[in-house]
């Protein structure tokens, strides 16, 4: 955690060691206190201590080795589309999605001084692109950094009133800078969704209640091998809410798939549509059945 500013670090060692004491309580995520993600913890399991890691690597590896109970990590954006990595961590992690959880992205304009003292911004790139329109209307030079919780974390250190930060409401509570303005990312719909990871699998969803069902698998090197794999969601009436594609190892021979759908493989139309498309794939791998916390709907 050395590559966090000082004010971030001092967080992180209290929350490991809160961590360390209660680890199966414990929910790691990706980031300096004050992220997203650690926003998205706190609205999960309010309760639990937050274990801060430097990657989703990190984050994962915390609950293979039992130093956390789980994980809460971004899978897409709803302006950026997915989360880089996903697609290969989540399958090749072992563990198994129990939840999803939806955090509208508010960002906030936050200093040491008054938002007329400001003259440069500084955040991660994709939240500063966000906020572009707002920022070119204030007059203010965007800045990158490599985290939104660590910029501001770094412009509380400096005490510089020049310098603000674009974060959430929770970093600049932590840190104690002044919000100046709240929202002022340029689309009102920036979301990100979250997945809670684990070692254990849970029951299926209770009948009646509508569940998500994430996959992965990988298509025989034929003509319309993909078509055929997904003939069965069709005729059986399964939405696929997700698809993507990826190559490993370099072969370019054939693709595998990271697929979402709605529904359970207790679900009959589900485990016809699973038979179907275990018959004209490699392999497939169930990697959770968790409850919607959104309706899939037009």
């Amino acid at each position: 955690m050395s590559s966090y500013p000082p004010r971030a670090e001092a967080l992180v060692r209290a929350m490991a060691d809160r961590a360390a004491a209660e680890p199966a309580a414990a929910v790691a995520f990706q980031g300096a206190p004050g992220a997203y993600s650690h926003q998205a913890v706190r609205e999960t399991f309010p309760d639990a201590p937050a274990l801060p890691c430097a990657s989703f690597e990190d984050a994962i590896e915390a609950v293979q080795t039992g130093r956390a109970g789980r994980a809460v990590i971004p899978i897409e954006n709803s302006l950026h589309g997915r989360v880089a990595d996903m697609h290969f961590l989540l399958p090749e992690s072992g563990l198994t999605i129990v939840a999803e959880h939806f955090v509208r992205v508010r960002h906030c304009l936050m200093g040491v001084g008054a938002q007329a003292d400001l003259a440069r911004v500084i955040s991660h790139p994709q939240a500063l692109g966000q906020c572009r329109g707002r920022l070119r209307g204030w007059g203010l030079e965007p800045v990158g950094y490599f985290d939104t919780a660590a910029a501001a974390a770094q412009v509380a250190g400096d005490g510089d009133p020049a310098v603000g930060a674009i974060a959430s409401k929770l970093a600049a509570e932590l840190y104690g800078l002044t919000i100046f303005a709240e929202g002022v990312e340029d689309a009102e719909h920036n979301t990100t969704r979250f997945v809670v990871l684990q070692t254990e699998a849970v029951p299926l969803p209770a009948p009646g209640v509508a569940a998500m069902t994430s996959l992965n698998f990988e298509v025989r090197n034929v003509p319309a091998a993909l078509f055929k794999s997904l003939g069965g969601f069709a005729t059986n009436g399964i939405n696929i809410t997700k698809l993507e594609s990826y190559i490993r190892d370099g072969s370019f021979a054939a693709a595998e798939f990271y697929a979402e759908i709605v529904g359970s493989p207790d679900q009959p139309a589900v485990q016809l549509a699973l038979e179907e498309l275990r018959f004209h794939t490699k392999w497939v791998k169930i990697i959770g059945t968790y409850p919607c916390e959104r309706e899939r709907t037009a």
